[in-house]
């Protein structure tokens, strides 16, 4: 239960972080990212020093392999924070929920990971699901549509940001192999602020009071959700704390509607339910090979 509750804790304040951001109108997405994981830094420093692993979370042997994780995760941010800028709340939080499929696939693509029949026909499922989200703004393309090329250039990239996304899900399982939780975090941090300063000479704005106060609580709460998420997973597994993502949606939904007046259409309902329902039995299938990986290895271990 208490796993259950950081989890959820951490979603809702990931949802509030994008709310501030996207209150935050008119800053250009690179900077967003800058502020988003700049402001970041202080409460997981404040937090690994309260741990007492000051000393050890800096040590790294991969630090390569945090610049990668880190400009990946940059490019993702990037995509979804410009798509944040320009679609409701609620559906770029839908958008994203193509992740968790796209790291199927990414899986098999790159690991040469087996993926079977079961997981690719949730894939495909959660994939028409997205297509339905997808198609209003899609249609602009074709001149049948309400919405403007914003929206539709903004939904493509809340799309890439989800790909690269699930990109950086397989960098960070290869990094927590050798490298310590709070290393990861850290490096990141650090990484993706430094590596968003490039787009410093692409068109930075100076910020309002009120811009400049989203954009700090926005980095902050990224910080503390981020800690929220990684202390969940130290009180429950993976597969019985993930399908609690998709409370963002009901958060994203109330939130969207009280500050941004975004009304949700029939075709995001539908999508975002075949999506979610896609992610939680790809959840489900995960957990139920995990289990059969356990006993596996439980039949082969000699009896000592």
């Amino acid at each position: 239960m208490l796993g259950i509750g950081l989890k959820v804790a951490s979603v809702c304040v990931f949802v509030c972080m994008s709310s501030l951001l996207k209150a935050s109108d008119g800053i250009p997405a690179g900077q967003l990212v800058f502020f988003r994981s700049f402001f970041a830094i202080f409460p997981v420093i404040a937090f690994i020093a309260w741990q007492g692993q000051m000393a050890v979370a800096f040590k790294t042997s991969e630090p390569f392999s945090h610049f990668w994780r880190g400009f990946v995760g940059v490019s993702a941010m990037s995509l979804s924070f410009y798509g944040l800028t320009k679609l409701p709340l609620p559906e770029s939080i839908a958008i994203s929920y193509a992740t968790p499929l796209l790291t199927v696939v990414c899986s098999a693509i790159f690991l040469r990971e087996t993926v079977r029949l079961y997981r690719w026909s949730a894939v495909c499922f959660g994939l028409v699901g997205v297509v339905i989200i997808l198609w209003p703004r899609m249609s602009f393309f074709i001149g049948e549509t309400e919405f403007g090329a914003d929206q539709a250039v903004g939904a493509l990239a809340t799309l890439g940001g989800a790909g690269l996304a699930a990109i950086a899900m397989l960098l960070v399982r290869k990094l927590v192999q050798t490298e310590r939780t709070p290393t990861i975090v850290v490096y990141f941090s650090i990484a993706s602020s430094v590596i968003a300063l490039v787009s410093l000479p692409f068109g930075w704005v100076w910020p309002t009071g009120f811009q400049a106060t989203c954009l700090i609580f926005a980095g902050i709460a990224g910080g503390v959700a981020q800690i929220l998420l990684t202390e969940s997973y130290r009180h429950a597994d993976m597969s019985a704390i993930a399908p609690f993502e998709y409370t963002s949606m009901l958060l994203g939904l109330a939130l969207g509607y009280l500050l941004f007046g975004d009304i949700p259409t029939a075709e995001m309902i539908t999508g975002a339910a075949i999506v979610i329902s896609a992610g939680i039995f790809i959840i489900y299938r995960e957990h139920r090979l995990g289990l059969a990986r356990a006993r596996a290895r439980k039949v082969s271990t000699p009896q000592g």
